[in-house]
């Protein structure tokens, strides 16, 4: 019997050791827990004051390239008005097939033919009444033409008005790879902008440490349209105009933010 119960109180002792050493253990935990996230909250504070006080200055400047272009884009369409949808079609399609065949004969390549309208409309006579009454119908297509051989510009230009093209607009100018052109624009900037931060740098009295940032913005080129006619029924015959191609701007825009002391 005192056996019995000098074993239990043993038991009981241990119980009460390993509950103390438990308790213990979670205090020890809860602790470092509370210590990491003060730790983290101390950690983000300084992170954050450092981006707020870091010193930076920012410049921007713009090169620009003039250079030739070397395509032309035109549009010539042809505007029919008949009494049936029949007639315009035929007349129509007769003149836009002679177009394209001459387009064809001064070298320009299937692949830079392109239609981009046909459009058929009806076409009303009003009365006094107010009441309307069908007069026929008008059909409008449109061929797009990229001329590569701008030497060649106001023979084709004379070929669709002799064809029958009494439509020409959206005549422009351009440069097929413009790549090699906006890397010498981008370079003439960036070099004007760092010039400009040494100058800055300079007369604020500090010192370009590192770039920690840098912005481009390219500029579309400006095409000059030379040549427009926008409905002149009838155009054809004289002699080939004469057209100018002049040259194109390529802008390309640079922001450059620096660290400084």
């Amino acid at each position: 019997m005192d056996f019995i119960k000098e074993h239990c109180s043993k038991n009981k002792n241990i119980f009460i050791v390993l509950i103390s050493v438990l308790i213990v253990f979670i205090f020890v935990l809860s602790v470092s827990g509370i210590v990491g996230v003060f730790n983290k909250i101390k950690e983000g504070k300084y992170i954050g004051q450092e981006i707020e006080t870091k010193n930076t200055i920012t410049v921007s400047d713009t090169g620009e390239i003039y250079a030739k272009p070397d395509l032309g884009i035109a549009v010539f369409s042809v505007k029919t008005e008949k009494n049936t949808v029949a007639q315009a079609m035929t007349e129509n399609t007769q003149k836009m097939n002679k177009i394209i065949s001459s387009m064809k004969n001064l070298g320009v390549e299937e692949k830079d033919l392109k239609t981009t309208a046909f459009n058929i409309y009806p076409r009303y006579n009003y009365l006094e009444t107010g009441t309307r009454i069908l007069a026929g119908y008008e059909i409008t297509q449109s061929l797009q033409v990229k001329i590569r051989d701008l030497e060649k510009i106001g023979d084709i230009v004379q070929a669709a008005t002799d064809a029958g093209s009494n439509q020409i607009g959206d005549l422009s100018f351009t440069i097929d790879n413009e790549d090699a052109f906006k890397k010498q624009a981008r370079e003439e900037a960036i070099n004007k902008a760092k010039a400009k931060a040494k100058e800055l740098a300079d007369q604020l009295g500090v010192d370009l440490v590192r770039i920690v940032g840098f912005y481009e913005s390219g500029e579309q080129p400006i095409y000059y349209d030379t040549y427009s006619a926008k409905e002149a029924i009838g155009i054809g015959g004289g002699g080939a105009p004469q057209i100018e191609t002049g040259e194109n701007k390529i802008s390309v825009s640079v922001s450059i933010t620096y660290e400084i002391n």
